[in-house]
């Protein structure tokens, strides 16, 4: 039974958490920074701590601060939410251990997909295909050299406990290795911890395709479908759709049995994402397993019918999933993307007060956020103000309600990429469903050659 969560987030995410509580009749305490006093998710949850000061480091990755607050509240349950703590197996342990229900998938499991080599070996034991590579953590510069001259190049370094572009290197040729090796092993072992690496081969112009997954405690799982996250830069998603325009109905059903298939055997339970390269020829790689809800989780809500954080919920407090695969049906075409406090410009992020805001609104037309008119986007944390996602019935209606929903979203008093995503709407590749993860620089190429 649940009947108070902490959420140990903030922004959009928190929102969402507080309204699919609500919803459930269930109680909420909202954690947060000296700086987010005002925000919305600690007006609308039902009571509030202050957890520290504005850095994350002092608050919201404040494990023993977040648990302080769980007591003082009497909080059964927490809800990490996406990014900061959320996939962090040592926070999973310290709340179940306090005897509090951990809305997410079990702490072992976070450990072994949150080690990318050991997730590698697992998924590949499990049936899934994997690029070729290393099967374990590369010992030294010289193995990496080795491996590398026997899957041929290019190939890329990759940190083990990483994730989000750092830590990765592409190497294209024989006598990068070295530089590259030590330069992504430093870069990780600061962001992460441990300079631990891995190698694979690179696909050029991949497609970035995920697999939405759901489980009970009962050992009932199901997929929802893909989501398609090709438009990214710098390993940072942009764009999400579903359907993909990529996969034909045999891929998707296959791609979905399969990762089922998969996680059934390492024991998931709630929702999780398990993510995989698409080649040109169409061929698919494992590539990571996000123990977690997703940015993007509105694409697969919108197209399923399905409210995943209520369902997260339902299933942390022991509940049956309630339904099977073949009950699942996929109806009409979804697209969200993510609105940015950036300078479209640099891509730099754009702190500061916003003077002026309205939403678009309208059939098929959904905005996830928690920002107004004087809300003080801070330099803090994550620069997302907004997702707007829109729903049609086809995808070439969707595209237009997009084009009309962006020109509706107005954000004055700091910058934002609404500008790019109207340039991307204007990409024939991307229109014509034909784009990969190189498709972000091109438009931005061509908005260069246009400058000049």
């Amino acid at each position: 039974m649940i009947t108070k969560i902490l959420i140990a987030n903030r922004g959009e995410i928190a929102m969402r958490i507080v309204r699919a509580a609500r919803e459930l009749g269930i109680r909420t305490v909202a954690v947060h920074s000296t700086a987010d006093a005002e925000a919305p998710h600690v007006r609308f949850a039902d009571e509030s701590v202050c957890i520290g000061p504005p850095p994350a480091k002092d608050s919201y990755l404040n494990i023993p601060a977040l648990m302080s607050a769980a007591e003082i509240t009497g909080a059964d349950a927490v809800h990490p939410g996406y990014g900061f703590l959320s996939e962090n197996a040592e926070f999973a342990e310290v709340v179940t251990s306090c005897g509090l229900t951990w809305i997410g998938p079990p702490p072992e499991v976070i450990r072994l997909m949150g080690n990318k080599v050991e997730a590698r070996r697992a998924m590949a034991e499990a049936g899934l295909p994997l690029l070729p590579g290393s099967e374990g953590p590369l010992a030294s510069v010289e193995e990496a050299r080795a491996l590398a001259e026997r899957i041929g190049l290019p190939v890329i370094l990759k940190a083990a406990a990483g994730g989000g572009g750092r830590g990765m290197k592409i190497v294209r040729h024989l006598d990068e290795v070295a530089p590259a090796f030590q330069t992504a092993s430093a870069e990780a072992k600061a962001a992460f911890g441990s300079g631990e690496m891995y190698l694979e081969r690179f696909v050029e112009r991949p497609r970035h395709i995920e697999i939405q997954v759901i489980g009970d405690q009962h050992g009932n799982l199901i997929h929802l479908g893909e989501r398609e996250c090709s438009v990214q830069r710098r390993h940072q998603k942009l764009v999400e759709e579903a359907p993909s325009p990529a996969l034909s109905p045999k891929q998707r059903r296959q791609m979905g049995e399969r990762t089922v298939e998969a996680l059934r055997k390492v024991g998931y339970s709630s929702v999780g994402t398990v993510e995989f390269l698409l080649d040109e020829k169409g061929r698919y790689y494992f590539m990571e397993t996000n123990t977690r809800i997703q940015v993007e989780h509105p694409v697969t809500e919108m197209v399923t019918g399905l409210d995943l954080v209520r369902e997260q919920i339902r299933l942390a407090r022991g509940e049956a999933l309630g339904r099977r695969q073949k009950d699942v049906t996929f109806r009409g075409h979804a697209i969200e993307a993510r609105i940015n406090a950036e300078d479209p410009e640099t891509w730099a992020p754009s702190p500061g007060t916003i003077s002026g805001f309205h939403m678009p609104g309208g059939f098929g037309v959904r905005v996830d956020c928690a920002i107004y008119e004087q809300y003080r986007v801070l330099p803090y944390y994550d620069s997302l103000l907004a997702k707007l996602v829109v729903y049609a019935e086809n995808r070439e209606v969707a595209l237009a309600r997009l084009r009309r929903a962006l020109d509706e979203f107005v954000v004055e008093g700091i910058k934002t990429n609404i500008a790019f995503h109207r340039r991307l709407l204007d990409h024939p590749g991307f229109v014509e469903g034909r784009y990969d993860t190189r498709t972000v620089e091109e438009v931005l190429g061509s908005q260069a050659a246009e400058a000049a």
